[in-house]
């Protein structure tokens, strides 16, 4: 099936076969722009490793965004989390980059992140970001 929808034009990885890992986050324009209304978007699939000792890191992420004019495509930032999957970073650090790369990318009203990272050594780390002031409307 042909897609000739001009809002489609820049997606390039949804229904791509053989993708790889990738840092572009791919948006396509919100037709509601009028309201504000709450994306949710959640993984429990994240895994980096840590900067100093090359152990595995996993965590649960929440993102929770009021969209502008832009939505994050999901399948691109499948392969945007999939790009940290061996490469070290420090959770806080992580968690403050992606929150910087959905703003840059969306533009939104509002965005929060936050990444829950499985106990190593007996602790566990949650950190959370924000950009931007919560909406007015409930969400759970």
């Amino acid at each position: 099936m042909s897609d000739q929808n001009p809002e489609h034009s820049t997606l390039t990885k949804l229904g791509e076969g053989g993708t790889q890992p990738n840092r572009t986050l791919e948006t396509f324009p919100n037709r509601h722009p009028d309201r504000d209304y709450v994306v949710e978007l959640n993984t429990s699939e994240f895994s980096c490793i840590c900067p100093k000792t090359g152990q595995p890191d996993f965590a649960d992420i929440m993102i929770r965004y009021v969209p502008d004019q832009k939505i994050v495509e999901s399948k691109s930032l499948k392969l945007y989390f999939w790009s940290f999957r061996d490469e070290g970073t420090f959770h806080e650090h992580f968690a403050n980059k992606l929150l910087d790369d959905l703003v840059n990318a969306l533009e939104p009203r509002w965005c929060r992140v936050e990444v829950n990272f499985n106990a190593r050594g007996g602790i566990g780390i949650i950190v959370s970001a924000e950009h931007g002031m919560p909406p007015s409307i409930a969400y759970a």
